[in-house]
Formats: C-alpha cells, structure tokens, sequence
C-alpha cells in the first residue's frame, strides 16, 4: 500500500512530462512511426552519436536498408560501408547479425516482446525497452543516462549510478512518475534529459518539472547525478605500412576480436627488406572511449614492379586505389591519411 501511495504521489510528474512532450517533442524522422525496425535502427545509431550529427546517416542507412529484410540479404561490407562516419562499428556489425536473427528465429517479423527483443545481437535492456514500449505498447522504462540524470536530480537520489545495480534501481525509482503511456514518456524523458537537464549547465528555467525538482528547490543540481567509479583510460601504439606504387596500395581487413571491427587497416608490418623503401613517417593521435591511441603510419614508396609483386605475392594483402577505397571503410584515422596522401 505505502508503494502505491508513492506512486499516486509522484504520478503528477509523468503526466506534467508527457503534457510537455506533446507541445516541445523534436520533429524527428523515426518520430513518424512505430516500425519496430526504424526505432531499432535510430536507438542503435544514436547510442553513441548525437541526432545532430547522426540524423544523414540514419536517413541514408534507411535509405539503402529500409527493412530487415534488406539488411539481413546485405553483405557485411556494405553495412559497414553505410555505417561510414558514426564509428563504433561493432554495432553495424551486431545490427547485421541480429536482422539475420530476425529472419531466421522469428520468420521475418521483428518480435514484439521485451525478452524475445533481448535475445537480438546488441540489443541490450535500454534498447529492448524503447522498442517494446514505443512499438508494442510495453510498460519498460528505458533508462540510460537521461534518466539517471533526469530522475537523481528530480529525488536529489544520491545512487551511484557507476555501480552495477543502478539499472535495476533507477529501473524502480522511474516507475513513481510513470504514466501508462510509457513509450511517449520514455521519449519524454530522453528529450528533457538531452534538451534541458543537461550534464553540464542544464536549463532548469525552462524545464517543465522544475517545481518539482529536489535538487533544484536546494540549490544541488550539479551534485547530480553521483557517480564514483572512473574508467580508466588505457593508451595503446599502433604501427602501419602505407605500402604504395603508381597510385595503389595495399590493405587487409581486420579481424573482429578488438578495436574497428571487420574494417580495413594498411599492412601492420613488413619484411626487413623491403624498410629501404621507406620515405616517410606521420605520428598520429586518435581517442576511442577510453582508449589513446599514437599510431604510427610509415609511408613504403616501392620503386620496382618486381619489388611490388614480390611483396603482394609474399603477404597476401589486397591492392586497391584511392577510388576502389570508397567502396571499404576504414577507421578515421588512415581515412584521413589516405585523403592527405592524395592531396600531396
């Protein structure tokens, strides 16, 4: 009974949100519809990128995949092709494994229940949540950090959200404020989280619950939400090859056990005999999520057709050109530098 009563008292809220949402939500593409596919496609896509820097590429993806049915046909290389510019590819690549899923285990329909939603390659409990509640109806909360945001502010919930039960408890808290329609308020609750109560100098003038904020009546909103664990940033050095002749050169594809999954790199080492042909070395800097890479790029001009073919014939690397490798993606960094060879 006391939890109820919580739950009647806190209720207003969820409804003050959703009256708000109605007036201020974004005009987003994947807004328009309850395709369980598109709002797949648009959670995964803005799991690590903003809407405004990701918005083409959903729309393109769609573009060329506009089912599952498309996308599970497709071959891996062009799903990574179409995934070009919003990084961390290991998600194109899941999204490619989970739409042949979709074909084999559920027989070409996208299935509608939470658990079944779950057993998708890279659907993980946020995601699953937001596709079952805003295409079938679920009653999920899809917690993520808006809501950890939104919700330790509101109850000035001191939680650590670092630590491995904070799902299951801001799973919990989100449930006093939440109303039936649990999809537009789980949209809600992502628009506020994104658009006013922000990580850093949120707009608490303009936020539709403010009066009910506990944070904000006590002047704490940048205490907010608590988080102690820190995940340390490792630093890695990579070495390449640029290995070329008369305007081609040479790459392989990387494996799917570390970092750029499946994506295409220059040759990451070469023979002894062939380091005279060396005329060159750029140092690089790139950040992954806590990750520092200094890669090292070392450009290999071969001035010989028999030196060419012997180290092609030797390695087993594939020879491309600046306009065949439109066709591959590659990581940022050696995307960058291909384009800066060219201009040379």
């Amino acid at each position: 009974m006391e939890h109820q009563n919580r739950i009647s008292e806190f209720l207003h809220v969820g409804n003050k949100l959703l009256s708000w949402y109605k007036k201020n939500a974004r005009d987003l593409p994947f807004r328009q519809t309850r395709d369980p596919y598109k709002i797949w496609i648009c959670e995964i896509v803005f799991q690590q990128t903003r809407i405004s820097q990701g918005l083409n590429h959903y729309n393109n993806f769609i573009s060329r995949f506009p089912d599952v049915q498309t996308l599970a046909a497709a071959d891996e290389n062009e799903v990574l092709l179409y995934w070009k510019g919003l990084g961390y590819y290991s998600r194109a690549i899941n999204i490619h494994k989970a739409a042949q899923q979709v074909m084999d285990d559920y027989h070409g329909i996208f299935p509608s229940e939470y658990e079944e939603i779950m057993k998708l390659k890279g659907v993980g409990k946020y995601t699953a949540a937001a596709i079952s509640s805003i295409c079938f109806n679920g009653k999920m909360p899809a917690v993520d950090g808006n809501f950890y945001r939104v919700l330790s502010r509101l109850f000035a919930d001191d939680y650590d959200i670092s630590g491995s039960g904070a799902f299951a408890y801001f799973s919990e808290l989100s449930k006093l404020i939440m109303p039936d329609n649990v999809g537009d308020f789980n949209q809600a609750m992502m628009d506020l989280g994104s658009e006013i109560c922000k990580p850093k100098n949120p707009l608490c003038h303009s936020c539709p619950v403010s009066e009910d904020c506990l944070a904000y009546s006590l002047g704490k909103v940048s205490e907010f939400p608590v988080k102690t664990k820190k995940v340390k940033t490792e630093n890695l050095q990579l070495r390449y090859y640029f290995v070329h002749r008369n305007g081609h050169f040479l790459i392989q594809q990387r494996k799917d056990d570390f970092i750029w999954k499946k994506l295409f790199e220059f040759p990451p080492e070469i023979p002894e005999e062939f380091e005279k042909y060396i005329v060159g070395l750029q140092i690089i800097g790139h950040k992954l999520t806590h990750k520092n890479l200094c890669i090292e790029i070392y450009e290999v001009e071969i001035t010989s057709d028999e030196a060419w073919d012997s180290f092609i014939a030797e390695n087993g690397y594939m020879v491309t050109d600046v306009e065949a490798s439109h066709e591959k993606s590659f990581p940022k960094p050696l995307e960058t530098y291909i384009q800066k060879w060219l201009r040379a």
